[in-house]
């Protein structure tokens, strides 16, 4: 008979979607201090294939990813993401913003497949607590990313998806150079 186990420590992430290069310094700071060290930063790319964000944060959007040293347990991630939701809403207030200045938007990777984790729901989400979904964005094989009916239409785009694939070696390799 199997016995329940702990999971499997995995790397937080965080996407964001954003207009002006000094917000996203400035929410990299913060996301810092509460989550520890940024070791994988995505270049910025074109949040253009979906206006969804555009009437609350206005046109031109980019979105971003990152990748933090520690790992994390999975079943953190909707504190993870409620914290995120208040450090927008700081933010909001503190730029005098009607909308949000900026999307935050935490999930993790693992060997397998990467997360993420949303306060909306769909037939797809898993509940995870606290009004926090996961999003199964995709599924890692031995060399390529595999997308999913709902992956988001951005990260089905090479440049994401190679910069995900390059995490997953990070994870990887730390993974395998960790003392037992």
């Amino acid at each position: 008979m199997a016995q329940p186990k702990e999971f499997a420590p995995v790397k937080l992430i965080c996407g964001l979607i954003y207009k002006e290069d000094a917000l996203y310094g400035e929410v990299r700071r913060r996301l810092e201090a509460e989550w520890g060290r940024v070791d994988s930063e995505s270049a910025p790319f074109p949040f253009d294939l979906t206006d969804y964000y555009e009437a609350e944060m206005g046109p031109g959007l980019v979105r971003r990813f990152m990748s933090f040293e520690t790992l994390i347990a999975p079943e953190s991630l909707p504190e993870r993401k409620i914290r995120a939701i208040e450090i927008e809403e700081a933010l909001r207030r503190e730029h005098g913003a009607r909308g949000r200045p900026v999307n935050i938007d935490p999930g993790y990777l693992s060997a397998s497949a990467l997360v993420m984790a949303t306060a909306k729901d769909f037939a797809h989400r898993i509940p995870l607590g606290r009004g926090i979904f996961a999003h199964l964005e995709f599924l890692f094989t031995k060399t390529s990313v595999k997308a999913l009916e709902w992956t988001y239409p951005d990260l089905r785009r090479e440049p994401p998806q190679a910069y995900f694939r390059s995490v997953r070696e990070i994870f990887l390799r730390g993974i395998r150079e960790r003392p037992d």
